[in-house]
């Protein structure tokens, strides 16, 4: 039904992160639509954005394709409760990483 190493939605040759550059699903650059919050590192940023009317805190990695910086799928946007459920237990989590580690 399906070939080798094809995913069954999507389609196309094209990577994820291409698929979604193209499309109406987010914004293009982080300073349009979002305010940066944090750069995690090179290519993974925290910002606060508003879409449809609502406030996302956006965990997510970032690519550069012909200077301009980009956003992939992989990442994840919390709506304001989720947010704060997150961040009111991050002593908790804290606490997990130093028993871990």
């Amino acid at each position: 039904m399906w070939g080798k190493g094809k995913k069954r939605f999507g389609g196309g040759g094209e990577p994820a992160a291409k698929r979604q550059a193209a499309g109406d699903d987010g914004p293009s650059e982080p300073a349009e639509d979002g305010t940066v919050v944090a750069e995690i590192s090179k290519n993974k940023k925290v910002s606060v954005r508003s879409w449809k009317g609502r406030v996302y805190v956006d965990l997510r990695e970032f690519y550069v394709k012909d200077g301009k910086t980009l956003p992939t799928r992989k990442g994840i946007s919390l709506q304001l409760d989720q947010w704060k459920i997150l961040r009111d237990n991050i002593k908790a989590i804290d606490e997990a990483i130093k028993e871990n580690t």
